[in-house]
């Protein structure tokens, strides 16, 4: 299997021809513009609220690490998606990767998520993880059945776990991929190359 892909990528969708790169610190600006034009509901899933500078810089240094990788989905220009695939090798859990996903209002419902989600997926594959997770508030329906198409599972529900800007707790669901166990099954039927990236 091979460990790396080709960017740019164009991808056909609904929304149009969608570009897939890797983001680098030429694109701060524009992921900030496409942050700051989210739902606050769409940024309580990740970590940190990737539409303040501080936070935005802090993630570039750590794609420049190298512990970090995000692609960006571009239409006509404009940053619609970000797929985030999260390593940490100086953990407990270096097979583990977590997939993080943002995609813009305006693309939603016409392949953009699908797209960026299975390239992302594909991304954790060639990074040779054995294990990805990915997290959400209950309420993104269509999300979690997006990933739940993927082959993931709910593995836990964390209660009031976020709080959004006027106080509100949310609930957060994570879903984990045991990718191993997958790739051996495949192996097992003669099908090595069906969960490796293209």
């Amino acid at each position: 299997m091979s460990e790396t892909r080709s960017y740019p990528r164009r991808v056909a969708t609904e929304a149009g021809e969608i570009e897939f790169r890797l983001m680098t610190r030429a694109d701060e600006t524009a992921v900030l513009k496409f942050a700051k034009a989210l739902p606050t509901h769409d940024l309580l899933f990740l970590p940190r609220n990737i539409s303040q500078p501080k936070v935005l810089s802090a993630w570039i240094n750590e794609i420049e690490r190298g512990d970090i990788t995000s692609l960006l989905a571009v239409k006509n220009g404009e940053v619609v998606g970000c797929g985030t695939l999260v390593r940490d090798s100086h953990s407990w859990s270096p097979h583990v990767g977590e997939i993080r996903m943002v995609v813009s209002l305006d693309v939603r419902g016409k392949g953009v998520g699908r797209a960026l989600s299975q390239e992302t997926f594909a991304l954790a594959l060639g990074a040779g993880l054995e294990k990805l997770s990915v997290q959400m508030t209950v309420d993104q329906q269509a999300a979690i059945a997006l990933f739940e198409s993927l082959g993931f599972k709910a593995e836990a529900l964390l209660r009031d776990h976020v709080r959004d800007v006027s106080g509100k707790k949310h609930d957060i669901v994570v879903l984990g991929h045991n990718v191993a166990q997958v790739r051996a099954q495949m192996e097992a039927y003669g099908l090595p190359g069906a969960v490796g990236p293209s």
